[in-house]
Parts: C-alpha cells; sequence; structure tokens
C-alpha cells in the first residue's frame, strides 16, 4: 500500500516492509538488520531470498528471525521464469521494497515491472565509474585517488539506475583489493540503511537520470 505525496514526489509506502535478495555472506543485509534492531531505520525485512543454498546470509536472516528461501536459478528454465518466481515470492509477501545485497544475478524485466523505481542495490565503487564486478580492482588498475560506494535505483541498464547516496573512500598507493574493499565495505553498511530510510520516506522523484530529494520548506 502507498500514500500519495505532495508536489509531484514518490509515494510513501504505508507497508514498509522490505524484501532483501542475496547470494553470498549477506553483510549488507547484517547492516539493515542491525539498523532496524537499533531504531536507525522504521521497517521490517519481510523475507531474504538467496540465489544460493549455501549463502551464509541465509543463517543471518533466520538468527534473526527473518524468513529465508532459496530459489535457484537452475530450477528454472530461463532467466524470466527466474524473475518471476522472485517476484512472486515477494509480492506473496507484501513486500514494498526490494534491496540487492550482493545478489549476482542481473535484474530482468518481471522485477523491473514488479517493483518500478522499487528496488535499489549497492555497489562498492563511485557510480557511474566502474561498473559491474571487481569494482576495486578496476579502481587499481586505474590508479585512482578516490573511490567509494553507491546506492541506486535499479533499472535494465547494469548499475546505470538513479543515485540516491554515495560515500567518498581515498585509495593508499599501498593498498590491495583487500584491504581497499575492506574500508569500502564499511561505507557500504553505513550508506544502505540510510538510502533505504530515504527511499521509503517517498520524498524524491526522477528527473531524467537523477533522482530529487525534495526540499523542505
Amino acid at each position: 500500500m502507498t500514500v500519495p505525496t505532495q508536489k509531484g514526489y514518490g509515494p510513501i509506502l504505508a507497508e514498509r516492509r522490505i524484501g532483501v535478495l542475496i547470494s553470498g555472506r549477506g553483510s549488507n543485509l547484517q547492516s539493515i538488520i542491525d539498523a532496524i534492531a537499533c531504531g536507525r531505520l522504521a521497517a521490517t525485512i519481510a523475507v531474504v531470498v538467496s540465489s544460493r543454498a549455501d549463502a551464509a546470509g541465509l543463517q543471518r536472516a533466520r538468527d534473526a528471525g527473518i524468513e529465508a528461501l532459496c530459489l535457484s536459478p537452475r530450477d528454472y528454465p530461463d532467466r524470466e521464469a527466474y524473475d518471476r518466481a522472485i517476484a512472486e515470492a515477494l509480492q506473496t509477501r507484501r513486500v514494498s521494497l526490494v534491496c540487492l545485497a550482493g545478489f549476482m544475478r542481473l535484474v530482468g524485466p518481471p522485477l523491473l515491472e514488479a517493483f518500478p523505481h522499487r528496488i535499489l542495490n549497492i555497489h562498492p565503487s563511485l557510480l557511474p565509474a566502474f561498473p559491474g564486478l571487481e569494482a576495486q580492482r578496476q579502481a587499481l588498475d586505474y590508479g585512482v585517488q578516490v573511490t567509494g560506494a553507491t546506492v541506486h535505483l535499479v533499472t535494465a541498464q547494469l548499475d546505470g539506475g538513479p543515485i540516491v547516496l554515495q560515500a567518498a573512500v581515498p585509495v593508499s598507493p599501498r593498498d590491495t583489493v583487500e584491504t581497499l574493499s575492506a574500508r569500502v565495505l564499511v561505507e557500504e553498511h553505513r550508506l544502505y540503511p540510510e538510502a533505504i530510510r530515504i527511499v521509503l520516506e517517498g520524498l524524491w522523484s526522477i528527473e531524467g537520470r537523477r533522482l530529487v530529494r525534495a526540499i523542505p520548506s
């Protein structure tokens, strides 16, 4: 259920029910769980869905009392059928916002159409720089002095949707992929719950490629 807002901005979500999609350890999932538990984020995680049965994030969810499912793409004839199954699982549980947290699958039309402008992803670079895999290695290969983390709305373009929040992380000449990734991850954990809060509040609009937040009067 949504409640329309004024001045043409996005809808406030009356039911703040999040679905989290994972494929691995779920550290960003844990940051969302912790933010809800301490009151920084007013929301409920309705379900966690993993593409892998061995994902450690499934146990994180169960430890927190959250329903956790594995939907393996191997059990479906194609990507569209798989995405439809995920969309159905989320809609059945009245999910209003979908958060990708290390979900190693491209999101296709069935999910995008079921949750228009309601799918978030977190990426370990300052987009539009270094989209796709191994963003930290790309940053080191290019010799940039600053990289970071980005939370964005998901569109059909890989890592190309409107940006909600970003955080910068300096790159040291002594950095390795592992050390840089660890520092970026700290910012991811801080950034994601705040970006979720912004989107759930609904005081934003899409103008071209940009997400524009309402300016308090």
